[in-house]
């Protein structure tokens, strides 16, 4: 059989395994598969249970994911639901292989950053399918990776498939809050280390890039910029504000506010980077002749500006810091005595932490604006190009987007991926969801996934695990 009629048939393979042959009930119902339907119902009880980090309860989300698990065979000793404080729940559960090699360690957050009724179309915290989405608080980020994991554990039970390796699933709190005392995977790794112990992991970080309905990239997520916190301060006698001073501490602040948004950090692009940009401008046309201009040994300048206008791009060729949080006065007849900013900062791999603290006092160029770091950055190595990983995304990716380049990505955002790679766990951020690369509402209003790469990811994940784990 030849190369180009093996490809037809695993494209009507792929298309039989996706088509819908039974009618779901529900508003907005559609033909879905007995197994689509399953993944669904995984997926909506999830989303549906509030796992905000601070309000909400991932606890009763694990219980009712290792219940799932209970319910489809899976004895006691291999589903464990830790609850390290109220209402904060992980789920570590395993399904057994030969042994023949390390396991594979498969990892999703289930908590949520807040969502308010009152700013989204609908509510957050339904699934609410529409116009070909599935619209929900944590839809993509990360409920939709911890559903498949889920759901294609119970499926691979069901089919009694005997991998090489054990699959052990991780669904983990807390990973949003970006704090050391977080009780999601740093707590699992301080006391349950031999429970998530894997020769490398799959976790969020890296998806399918869309471009007008075509899928571009295929990204593979091996580092992560560091995040960091400031807070910036300005303290004044204050007084009464029929007597208004020039010398004002909301004013000051703002001044200083004003000279950071202006600054850029200068480019500065490692390995990983330098791949992306070298593979995007095969694929990015429009921004092809800049791309490949500031891969150039002497970049160009303007095409680096242009550039830098794309909020993606910017962010992938320099460090970041960005005021996300201001503060200011105690009462409307009286001169501020105190104006606060929060100002959070995103630094490249291998950039020294110490050395962004001392930019921003230069460029606010006012001492009286006192700059106190607020948390402490989690340094970690990039996980390297694993030739059997990269490998198996790029053979089975052919088969769903034929013309979707492989891409090595550094994540932008923090995971809890940072924490198993100093751990000693290779983490890959991968997570076959294929979304417009012109429209991330992670953390924003409406945020939702098409209703199309939801079950499209699903089934890639499955596959995609099968091939890493081997077996039968």
């Amino acid at each position: 059989m030849s190369h180009k009629a093996r490809n037809m048939v695993r494209s009507l393979q792929l298309a039989a395994a996706l088509a819908p042959v039974l009618l779901a009930s529900g508003a907005g119902a559609q033909g879905l598969t007995e197994q689509q339907q399953f993944a669904r119902g995984i997926y909506q009880e999830l989303v549906e249970i509030n796992t905000t980090t601070a309000t909400g309860d991932t606890q009763k989300a694990a219980e009712a994911m290792g219940a799932r698990l209970r319910a489809a065979g899976f004895p006691e000793g291999d589903v464990h639901v830790f609850s390290p404080a109220p209402h904060k729940g992980n789920l570590v559960a395993r399904l057994h292989g030969s042994g023949a090699r390390k396991p594979i360690l498969l990892v999703a957050h289930i908590d949520v950053v807040p969502a308010l009724r009152e700013d989204w179309s609908v509510d957050p915290f339904k699934l609410t399918e529409q116009d070909g989405y599935f619209y929900g608080r944590g839809s993509s980020d990360d409920k939709y990776m911890a559903s498949a994991f889920i759901t294609n554990l119970i499926r691979y039970k069901k089919e009694g498939y005997k991998p090489d390796r054990d699959i052990i699933v991780a669904l983990e709190t807390d990973e949003e809050i970006l704090d050391a005392n977080a009780l999601g995977m740093q707590w699992l790794i301080k006391n349950h280390r031999d429970l998530i112990d894997a020769e490398f992991a799959l976790n969020e970080g890296g998806g399918v890039g869309l471009k007008n309905g075509k899928a571009i990239r295929n990204s593979v997520q091996t580092s992560e910029k560091v995040s960091i916190g400031y807070q910036l301060t300005v303290k004044d006698s204050g007084g009464h504000s029929s007597l208004p001073r020039k010398n004002n501490a909301i004013y000051r602040l703002a001044d200083g506010l004003v000279r950071l948004s202006k600054y850029d950090f200068p480019m500065n692009l490692n390995e990983t980077t330098r791949i992306y940009f070298t593979k995007t401008a095969e694929v990015d046309k429009p921004h092809a002749d800049d791309i490949k201009a500031i891969l150039a040994p002497q970049p160009d300048p303007a095409a680096l500006a242009r550039l830098s206008e794309n909020p993606g791009y910017n962010a992938q060729l320099r460090t970041t810091c960005v005021a996300t949080m201001l503060e200011g006065g105690h009462a409307i007849n009286a001169l501020p005595q105190l104006a606060t900013a929060k100002v959070n900062c995103r630094i490249l791999p291998g950039e020294p932490v110490e050395g962004v603290q001392a930019t921003i006092e230069r460029v606010l160029d006012d001492k009286q604006i006192a700059v106190t770091p607020t948390g402490k950055a989690v340094l970690s190595p990039p996980s390297p190009l694993n030739e059997e990983i990269m490998g198996s995304i790029e053979k089975l990716s052919k088969e769903f987007w034929p013309d979707a380049a492989i891409v090595p990505v550094m994540s932008t955002g923090a995971t809890d991926g940072s924490y198993l790679r100093n751990a000693g766990i290779p983490t890959y951020g991968h997570s076959g969801l294929g979304a417009d690369v012109d429209d991330n509402r992670n953390h924003g209003k409406d945020e939702r996934v098409l209703v199309k790469s939801f079950y499209e990811g699903q089934e890639y994940l499955y596959r995609l695990v099968k091939m890493l784990a081997g077996g039968k």
